[in-house]
Order: C-alpha cells, then sequence, then structure tokens
C-alpha cells in the first residue's frame, strides 16, 4: 500500500482510487489503454497526463474527471479571480502530444458536469492524434492555435473559438509560439 504524501497530489488520487479497487498498475494501464511506464509516472507525479489520458483513467476508475482534480468543496457561485489562477499541472512530455500547463477553473465544484481550464500551450513537433468522449469547447485568448480535426487543419488566432466532438481525431496545438486557450470539456458519464 502507498504511504500517503504530506501533499494530496493527482497522482496519489490515482493511486488511492486505484488501490480501493484492488487493480494493480499494470491492470489500470491495460484497462485504461495507457503505457504501464506512463501510469507509474503519472502515479509518482513524475509527469502530468494530458486531458484524453485522464479521461481514459477517470472512467478507468469509475469516477468523473474532477475526482483527481478537486482537493476541497466549495459554495456556488465558484469564482477564479485571475490573480488566483493555479497551475494544477507541470509541462509534461512522456507520450502526449504537447505541452500544455493546466489551470483549473471548476476545481471545487464537486456538482460539475464539465470541465474548464485556461491552458498554456507550448509549442511541439508531435502532432499525435487523440480521442475521447464528449465535446470541447475552445477559445484563443493569446497567440495561434492549429486545430487538427480528422483530416482538416483549422489556424486559430486570438478571440476565435471552436467547438467540436471529442471522438473524432484531434489535435490541438500552438502554432508558432506560446498560446493561451480557454477550454470547457464535457464528459458523459
Amino acid at each position: 500500500m502507498r504511504k500517503m504524501a504530506n501533499k494530496d497530489t493527482l497522482g496519489t488520487r490515482i493511486c488511492n482510487y486505484r488501490e480501493r479497487l484492488k487493480l494493480s498498475q499494470d491492470e489500470l494501464a491495460k484497462n485504461a489503454g495507457i503505457d504501464l511506464e506512463l501510469l507509474r509516472n503519472i502515479e509518482s507525479d513524475v509527469v502530468s497526463p494530458a486531458i484524453n489520458v485522464m479521461v481514459r483513467l477517470s472512467r478507468s476508475l469509475g469516477q468523473r474527471l474532477g475526482t483527481f482534480m478537486d482537493d476541497q468543496m466549495v459554495d456556488d457561485p465558484l469564482i477564479v479571480s485571475v490573480d488566483e489562477r493555479c497551475e494544477d499541472s507541470a509541462s509534461h512530455k512522456c507520450q502526449i502530444s504537447g505541452h500544455y500547463r493546466y489551470f483549473p477553473l471548476g476545481k471545487g465544484k464537486g456538482d460539475r458536469h464539465m470541465e474548464p481550464f485556461f491552458i498554456v500551450i507550448e509549442p511541439s513537433e508531435d502532432k499525435a492524434l487523440s480521442s475521447h468522449e464528449g465535446e470541447e469547447f475552445i477559445i484563443v485568448a493569446s497567440g495561434q492555435v492549429e486545430l487538427i480535426y480528422g483530416n482538416e487543419t483549422h489556424l486559430l488566432k486570438e478571440g476565435d473559438s471552436m467547438y467540436y466532438n471529442s471522438l473524432v481525431p484531434h489535435y490541438l496545438g500552438a502554432r508558432d509560439d506560446v498560446a493561451e486557450i480557454f477550454a470547457t470539456i464535457y464528459m458523459p458519464f
């Protein structure tokens, strides 16, 4: 059994839910369709997973995505001022397309059905497509973002928005320089 860390981290939460279900790391990795080494790195807080990986893990553990990102519940309305925005996971590389820094905007609202984020995206050469259940709505806050959606490629600039079915293989990344987006992800549970 894994010892509880002083800080309740994303990796710790995933590990705790996995252990409650009496799943080995190998079993969870297979169920989620991810590499075992990636799961080990996530549970050790070496790697912060991309949304599509978190969706697979949350589904495999029978939980909504926010379960792994919330540390305390708050009353409505949940307000996050720009000065209080906190990064929840560090930049990552390890078998995940792009370099993303996530700032959750719904953390603490236990009854939510959407996952809102402010995301900082660094350019990356890797443009691997991913897919998961649900829908995404994104507004480009700064920079330029490239959306590859199925066989189509779209370039979006500051102020542009996109709304798409996440089951269609897609890639979202910064075009030439760092970009910032607001993203709301809905996944049926």
